[in-house]
């Protein structure tokens, strides 16, 4: 995957990933760059924060982390959000979302 132009940030504590959210879509999956965001669908409705909340344990999953380590950091009633993933930097996270 090409992912050298998603926007991520270094930021005290970990990294910031921008990603273009889709519920209701027919699986979880990443879907690949989209501008400077990362897109994935999730099949989760956007209901009070369910379909934040599966994106985040669907990103755990894939890229092999601590769910705790992924929180929401701006975006919550948003299609283009802001994860905030900890312990790891912006190159150590492009180098993961490389080998997807």
């Amino acid at each position: 995957m090409d992912v050298d132009a998603i926007s991520l940030r270094d930021v005290p504590g970990g990294v910031i990933l921008p990603v273009k959210a889709v519920p209701n879509a027919s699986r979880d999956k990443i879907a690949g760059p989209l501008g400077a965001e990362l897109k994935i669908t999730t099949a989760t409705p956007p209901e009070k924060g369910k379909a934040n909340l599966a994106i985040a344990k669907f990103l755990a999953k894939t890229l092999g982390i601590d769910r705790k380590a992924i929180t929401l950091a701006a975006g919550a009633s948003s299609p283009h959000k802001e994860f905030h993933i900890a312990n790891l930097t912006a190159r150590e996270l492009r180098t993961r979302l490389r080998d997807l």
